[in-house]
């Protein structure tokens, strides 16, 4: 079972998972332009290069690396099986969340930072999280009700993709889809680069950046990204199912890195004009950036990852087995990080620093030696009984060795 690990990738998504806990580390400290449930109205400082460089590609790749699982599970597991893993590990830490999690960080919220007369959690959840009471006066949102998925939209979205994809390959078992065994080009990623920027910003005349609609009332989605991420979850499907992964030629991933690193650079600078959306040039111009953007650092940093790290370690391993549920907790750490961190008289640089390494640190042991110790608590956040699974993984080994 070990042979078949692709050992890079548990480095990469451990770095992933650090850049998703940092982004949220320095949301109440300035430059998001979004809701937040901390506000730290005592620091002048300015995050908001950062976010727009973190933001345009750690999300579109996490993506790529989940989808690129999808049909190897379906392939192992079958249609049946498929369907029952995915809603046992997506979709109980989902519906979890979305009645327990995401109510309790949004009651958090509005008796801290909205103003309104305090509520018993019962009165919250019924009047203001379902929405069976009046809407308050001078309601500021993000949302009426405040009922939401919040930083769960990524499952919910992962959810929903391998769903579709259970439902496509069913339809459309006769088809067979072609192998390419071959990395594409520079040109290929050209164009493909210039028709997503195209059809991002085409969105964003409409839909602006950090705006995020409820698609039929329950899709939780941001239509200005939406492109990359569609668009990097076919990628991920198709490497795996082309073995792209180890097909990257070395100068392809060190131009394409070249790329993402010289347009992080532009950016700090102040090269870059950047732009939430509409129909304008500085619109058009800040979507092919993070476009550029977004692909060059996904092929470099795949294949820099692929050649240099693609070994075994045991800590990356467990690391990278807790992504999943250091994702969903992470969010209630940080607004406790943060929320202690108001008091603190340093800069809000600093209180980013800090937020950002004791919510890595602290997702990690909360998850790995409270959550994955406790079976019932395991599955409502993980989707997986670790003890259990480690079980049936040690009875398997056994029985290989006699």
């Amino acid at each position: 079972m070990s042979n078949t690990r692709i050992h890079f990738m548990d480095f990469l998504k451990v770095f992933l998972s650090c850049t998703v806990i940092v982004h949220h580390a320095g949301q109440p400290y300035g430059g998001a332009n979004g809701f937040w449930y901390v506000r730290d109205l005592g620091v002048d400082s300015d995050l908001g290069v950062f976010f727009g460089i973190n933001s345009a590609f750690n999300m579109s790749l996490y993506f790529f690396l989940s989808a690129y699982f999808i049909p190897l599970a379906y392939k192992h597991k079958g249609s049946i099986g498929f369907l029952k893993d995915r809603l046992k590990r997506i979709g109980i830490p989902l519906l979890f969340g979305f009645i327990v999690i995401i109510p309790l960080i949004m009651y958090f919220y509005y008796n801290e930072f909205r103003g309104y007369p305090h509520l018993s959690l019962y009165e919250y959840y019924k009047n203001i999280y379902l929405g069976f009471g009046e809407k308050p006066l001078n309601w500021a949102g993000p949302s009426w009700p405040d009922l939401n998925f919040g930083h769960l939209w990524f499952i919910e979205h992962l959810l929903i993709y391998s769903l579709i994809y259970l439902v496509l390959m069913n339809l459309f078992k006769k088809i067979n889809l072609p192998k390419i065994s071959i990395f594409p080009t520079h040109k290929h990623i050209f164009i493909f680069v210039i028709i997503i920027s195209l059809i991002t910003f085409l969105l964003r005349t409409s839909y602006l950046i950090d705006e995020w609609i409820g698609v039929l009332g329950f899709i939780q989605m941001e239509y200005a990204h939406f492109p990359q991420y569609l668009a990097f979850v076919v990628l991920g499907i198709t490497a795996a199912n082309n073995n792209w992964i180890y097909h990257i030629p070395k100068s392809v991933g060190n131009l394409w890195l070249f790329i993402g690193v010289l347009l992080i650079a532009l950016n700090v600078i102040g090269f870059v004009p950047h732009s939430r959306g509409g129909w304008d040039s500085s619109s058009l111009i800040y979507a092919i950036y993070e476009t550029f953007l977004c692909t060059g650092l996904s092929i470099g940093l795949i294949e820099l990852f692929q050649r240099k790290l693609n070994r075994k370690s045991k800590w990356i391993e467990a690391l990278s087995k807790n992504s999943f549920c250091v994702y969903i907790i992470h969010i209630p750490v940080l607004i406790g990080i943060q929320y202690i961190l108001i008091s603190v008289p340093v800069s809000g640089y600093i209180k980013f620093v800090l937020a950002s390494l004791l919510g890595i640190v602290f997702s990690h042991l909360i998850s790995y030696f409270i959550v994955r110790k406790l079976p019932v608590i395991s599955l409502l956040f993980s989707g997986t009984n670790h003890r259990r699974s480690q079980g049936l993984v040690n009875k398997f080994n056994k029985k290989s060795i006699y």
